[in-house]
């Protein structure tokens, strides 16, 4: 495999008023958003670890709650602690369409920095590769107290990837959509408020 992954289940989910990792992956289904999330990184990266309270049956690897830009970081001294030292796919929970497919272009990625795919104009840096490098300043700007995602995407120089580069790999149109409230929820087909 040619990149290691991170899933990211932590966060206090405060806009959407309930832990986003164990909302169903739609209308009657018996997996979580969290579930769904590990089964499709683990079927594209090696290894694959959850930066979190333990919501899948990946290595759980906890962190202190400080935000994406420190749970990265936890993630990255733990692939280091396992002997990994290449790339990672890391990849948030909310994304309840998100595809196998979209995974592995991110993983398969031949270019030699960061990915972070663009849709709709807005960065998704919780579904994107970062190299060895980028996880290196993640783990220094979190010891510094940075704690946005923001912070690590100005340290580095990412190739931000639009829908043309990206969305003939996750064969759906909505694959980056994000789920933070519980308005996003129920604006979802197949997902009852």
């Amino acid at each position: 495999m040619p990149a290691a992954g991170l899933l990211l289940t932590g966060g206090t989910s405060r806009r959407m008023g309930r832990d986003k990792a164990s909302i169903r992956a739609g209308a009657g289904a018996a997996e979580t958003l969290a579930e769904r999330t590990a089964r499709l990184l683990r079927a594209a990266t090696r290894p694959a670890l959850e930066v979190g309270p333990g919501r899948t049956s990946l290595l759980t690897v906890r962190d202190a709650g400080e935000g994406p830009l420190a749970a990265l970081a936890a993630g990255s001294a733990a692939l280091r602690a396992l002997g990994w030292t290449g790339a990672a796919v890391v990849v948030a929970t909310d994304l309840p369409f998100l595809t196998a497919g979209m995974l592995s272009w991110l993983a398969d990625h031949p270019v030699g920095r960061s990915v972070v795919p663009v849709d709709g104009g807005r960065l998704q840096p919780l579904c994107a590769r970062f190299e060895a490098p980028a996880l290196a300043v993640a783990e220094t700007l979190a010891a510094g107290g940075a704690r946005a995602m923001r912070d690590l995407l100005e340290a580095i120089d990412p190739l931000l990837a639009g829908p043309e580069a990206w969305r003939a790999a996750a064969g759906e149109a909505g694959a980056l959509l994000d789920v933070d409230t519980p308005e996003d929820l129920a604006r979802l087909p197949g997902y009852p408020p």
